[in-house]
């Protein structure tokens, strides 16, 4: 698992404490009670469990990633201290990311936790915790590409995460065309395959992407700065 600082795991856990967002934890998700019997004749004592059912998507490392067929990142490891801290059970879902918000709304899980940036139109629906980390948009190109700028992503396609900002911020730009996916992993795909000239993504897993495929690098320029929150 992705280990992740005490003082770093401590500010958020403390930030979400505050705003006080667990407050109905196992409300709308799981909740579990088992019954034993005591020693005084018809006695019982119930030991419940709650659960802290957390949705995610999770193709965005550092945040959010599968080893095997277990998910790890840092927001994992964020949820699990907040979960031990109540006594809660973590159960951690995966899905796409833009029913992740209907997720919450719903009451179908606990907490959202994806690497999400904070919205006016997200806080239409949910609320969020204080902010656990700041996001930087980038664009992926591939390294033998003529973009050099924001501005040349003019008369291009460019591939996107459906439902992120990095969609939104897509579709400001003048004249291009956007290919939208539900992984991340296919959006990086179109570039890699020449279908898109760019990707716009969060700093971090365009980070993992290049790493692990030649080929393709981060335009140096930033796209645009965001707040992480669950």
């Amino acid at each position: 698992a992705l280990q992740i600082e005490d003082e770093y795991c401590a500010f958020a856990c403390a930030g979400i404490m505050a705003a006080g967002l667990l407050a109905g934890c196992g409300s709308g998700s799981a909740s579990t009670a088992a019954t034993t019997a005591a020693a005084g004749e018809g006695e019982t004592t119930e030991h419940e469990v709650q659960t802290l059912h957390m949705v995610t998507e999770a193709t965005f490392p550092p945040y959010e990633f599968y080893e095997g067929n277990e998910i790890f990142g840092i927001v994992v490891d964020i949820a699990q201290a907040i979960a031990d801290e109540r006594g809660f059970t973590l159960v951690v879902e995966d899905m796409a990311f833009d029913s992740l918000i209907m997720a919450v709304s719903s009451g179908k899980a606990d907490i959202a936790a994806a690497g999400m940036t904070v919205t006016e139109d997200r806080l239409e629906n949910v609320n969020f915790s204080d902010t656990y980390a700041t996001g930087i948009q980038v664009i992926i190109i591939k390294e033998d590409s003529d973009i050099k700028s924001v501005d040349d992503l003019n008369g291009k396609t460019v591939s996107v995460q459906t439902g992120t900002t990095g969609e939104i911020y897509a579709e400001d730009i003048e004249d291009v065309t956007i290919s939208s996916f539900t992984k991340a992993t296919d959006a990086v795909l179109e570039v890699i395959n020449g279908k898109a000239d760019a990707m716009i993504i969060d700093n971090e897993p365009a980070k993992k992407y290049v790493e692990a495929n030649e080929g393709l690098k981060i335009l140096e320029e930033e796209f645009a700065v965001e707040d992480y929150a669950i």
